[in-house]
């Protein structure tokens, strides 16, 4: 009898269990056919709205650099009684501090017709055509509309934008800057030229689930001046924060790639590149510069003895950062000299690291077989690097760098590094034309590994190393 009541427990728990699961599979099985059932419902009767981001913004190539026009205002209505062509002169400035032409712009010879493919964690986005086109682009865009976009991350049909194009920092942005925007971008040539579709995957081509996005990410309103800081300070915030959006590359995202607001400026990975942290932390960030590197920085792209810009900052530096004024680069540095100081767990500055090399001389009369990282940098580097790697040309505009005392050699990680090997570098400003060829056609995964590992072991950090592997991985990176 007891142990019949032995066995009879044992079944009914099982009983009890595979009813339960049998509740549970039924419960999300209800669940998800609401939750299709209301997809569907809100796909028939919602409003027939375009498929294509339209982002409101782009910016122009220079055609003159001293005509320069005058700094940003901090969120007082700088356009204000500004008319003509001093408002499309005004437009084109802050189109540019915005540096968007780095996402509109896949074919130069469509220029703001949009068509680049943005990797997201969720699918492909693709920028649409901002030019004044009619059927294309823009160009049956009211003010308003343009103003929509730029402060709600809502398109010319009521659909929702998707976060790539920066609205959560847009918002900040005045209504006569914004307009001042437009006046510009109605200048620009019409291009008749539609753009792929987003290749997005269900349920993230969904763009109503934006809101529920906003709700955790999004906070609309315009930049509010602090009162208790100066009216550089407040400048540099209003620049920062809006148009030059800087946290969307230098601060890491959060597992619905919102922004970290408890991490801002501590620097995150964009396709594979490194945007370093850009708080006051003496090791991680930038508390060590002063405020004039920083400002030749963003102005010319280099910093002797600090670093030198390449990849997604070289593009900023080359398209929006270059034709700042002065003021407006000395308010970005005072507003950035206050942010927290969040260390990364480097144990010195990125670029106070590195010796001397004298590889070249144990390398003469000797035979190499191996894929060696020595005889390789001698052989692809040393021509421009010097074989010292103590670069050429000093402090010259258009000097090659040294590679001691660089902040890309010096990195934590090494995939920086790896991408200026693997792709080179193309950097003009009104200073200098900077080029380095690119050597991921020529050489093997195997060989820029070595070379990335013996630059780094003797130029800067010797614990940044990577495999063949991970350059490979790197390489298709877009």
């Amino acid at each position: 009898m007891i142990k019949n009541i032995a066995r009879a427990q044992p079944l009914q728990a099982q009983v009890r269990l595979a009813r339960r699961r049998l509740f549970r599979g039924t419960t999300l099985a209800a669940l998800f056919s609401v939750f299709a059932l209301y997809v569907a419902w809100h796909e028939s009767h919602g409003t027939d709205v375009s498929r294509s981001d339209e982002l409101p913004i782009t910016q122009a190539h220079a055609d003159d650099a001293s005509q320069t026009p005058a700094p940003a205002a901090a969120g007082n209505g700088g356009a204000a009684g500004v008319a003509g062509g001093d408002l499309v002169k005004r437009g084109e400035y802050l189109a540019r501090a915005g540096d968007c032409v780095a996402c509109h712009t896949a074919d130069k010879s469509r220029p703001f017709a949009g068509g680049l493919p943005i990797n997201t964690p969720f699918g492909t986005i693709v920028t649409p055509n901002i030019t004044p086109d009619p059927d294309t682009g823009i160009g049956q865009w009211t003010d308003a509309d343009f103003l929509r976009a730029m402060h709600e991350g809502i398109g010319k049909g009521g659909e929702r934008l998707y976060p790539a194009f920066p609205y959560a920092e847009y918002t900040k942005v005045t209504d006569q800057d914004v307009l001042a925007i437009r006046a510009y971008l109605n200048t620009l040539t019409p291009i008749h030229y539609a753009p792929p579709a987003n290749s997005l995957k269900f349920p993230f081509n969904q763009r109503w689930l934006m809101g529920f996005w906003n709700m955790f990410n999004f906070t609309e309103g315009r930049f509010v001046p602090d009162p208790k800081q100066s009216a550089e300070w407040n400048r540099g915030a209003y620049l920062v924060e809006g148009l030059a959006h800087c946290e969307e590359c230098h601060t890491p995202r959060n597992i619905t790639q919102g922004l970290k607001s408890d991490s801002r400026f501590s620097g995150a990975v964009q396709a594979g590149w490194h945007a370093y942290n850009i708080t006051r932390d003496k090791n991680s960030g930038v508390g060590t510069w002063t405020d004039d590197e920083l400002v030749a920085y963003l102005s010319t792209g280099a910093a002797p003895g600090r670093a030198n810009a390449a990849g997604p900052m070289g593009e900023v530096i080359n398209d929006s950062t270059q034709y700042l004024t002065k003021e407006d680069l000395g308010s970005i540095v005072t507003y950035l000299r206050t942010v927290p100081a969040i260390s990364g767990g480097e144990s010195r500055p990125r670029d106070q690291w590195g010796n001397p090399a004298d590889d070249v001389t144990a390398l003469r009369g000797t035979k190499v077989n191996a894929v060696n990282g020595a005889q390789l940098f001698v052989a692809n580097c040393a021509t421009c690097h010097n074989w010292t790697g103590q670069g050429v040309g000093a402090s010259a505009p258009g000097a090659y760098p040294s590679l001691i005392h660089n902040s890309t050699v010096g990195a934590s990680d090494a995939n920086n590094l790896a991408l200026v090997i693997l792709h080179g570098v193309r950097r003009t400003t009104k200073q200098a034309d900077i080029l380095m060829p690119a050597f991921g056609p020529q050489l093997t995964d195997d060989q820029i590994a070595a070379i990335t590992n013996y630059v780094t072991k003797q130029f800067g950090n010797p614990q940044s190393t990577l495999t063949a592997d991970q350059i490979a991985q790197l390489r298709m990176q877009q």
